[in-house]
């Protein structure tokens, strides 16, 4: 596990929150940027995972 897997989790994480507050209050702006949140998070976790698999791949047995 790398800093952009962990970091991407917790972006996504942070965003559901929001989305979810936002949803609850009415607020759309808030309900947005919750999304924006969550899918900036689903990308960087992704980058994390390409990173972390060339890793593996490039270990020598």
């Amino acid at each position: 596990m790398n800093k952009d897997q962990v970091k991407g989790g917790l972006e996504k994480a942070k965003g559901s929150v929001k989305e979810s507050v936002g949803k609850t209050t009415g607020n759309e702006r808030l309900r947005t940027e919750g999304a924006a949140d969550k899918t900036a998070g689903a990308v960087q976790k992704k980058v994390g995972d390409v990173k972390e698999a060339a890793k593996n791949i490039t270990k020598k047995p």
